[in-house]
């Protein structure tokens, strides 16, 4: 399997394989490379539907004349609680971050999500954010602006009266709960398009439809969400070998 950066024809057919609509491990397989590379070379330059090979590799380009010196301290340096090996941790946050930006999140935010999940205590000061993304303080509060307007992290005071950024086992239910009740606006106007278009038409009987299929989708959410809440602050049973297990209420 080929190492290193990717070329500039590899990147070409990397644009030519998202034109054809391949997905990105058959792209990864004619390359023989990791599906990982690929996908996080395509969404880091612009996502699958605005990857431009040339723009590219001129971005690549340009990040590698900016890279710090390797001799420079780094996240994947620095000392790691619990015996674990930074560079598999540095690893995993890069897969972590991929993933979430193939959901929706950009870039930034991504990255911030990924910092709070992978850290013990689940929070972390704006400026120990930015040492350990090596981004500016400005790049973090607008990532973090756009986390908590996802009710994806939350903000408190310590005694120093700085402002710590949380990610908790709640959040993840009142972020469901908010994703689910984002849609009874597109539900309300929907059915307001019924009236106007008079009842029984197809448009009208469309937009009901809809309407309906969104109601059913955010109901149903809500009352999973409410039903599974109790998870989210129950520690995984485990065996001796520590390797949790699934509750069998749930198997």
């Amino acid at each position: 399997m080929p190492g290193g950066r990717l070329t500039q024809q590899e990147r070409q057919q990397i644009a030519l394989g998202l034109a054809d609509s391949l997905p990105y491990a058959e792209i990864a397989r004619r390359l023989d490379r990791p599906t990982s590379t690929i996908t996080r070379e395509v969404m880091r330059n612009g996502g699958p539907t605005a990857y431009r090979a040339d723009l590219a590799h001129r971005a690549t380009e340009h990040r590698a004349h900016r890279r710090r010196p390797a001799t420079a301290p780094g996240p994947a340096s620095a000392p790691q609680p619990h015996g674990r090996n930074a560079g598999a941790v540095a690893a995993y946050e890069d897969t972590l971050t991929t993933v979430l930006m193939a959901s929706g999140i950009t870039k930034m935010p991504a990255r911030v999500l990924t910092c709070l999940f992978t850290t013990d205590t689940g929070n972390l000061t704006a400026s120990q954010l930015a040492q350990h993304l090596q981004v500016s303080p400005a790049s973090i509060s607008k990532a973090i602006t756009f986390l908590e307007s996802q009710s994806l992290v939350r903000r408190e005071r310590d005694e120093r009266r700085r402002d710590r950024y949380l990610v908790d086992d709640e959040l993840f239910y009142q972020a469901t709960i908010a994703s689910a009740r984002a849609n009874d606006q597109l539900v309300k106007t929907a059915r307001q398009g019924v009236t106007v278009l008079g009842p029984h038409t197809p448009a009208a009987t469309r937009l009901e439809n809809i309407a309906r299929f969104l109601d059913f989708i955010s109901e149903s959410i809500t009352r999973a969400a409410e039903q599974a809440r109790e998870v989210l602050h129950t520690p995984p049973e485990t065996t001796p070998n520590n390797t949790p297990q699934p509750d069998p209420d749930h198997a």
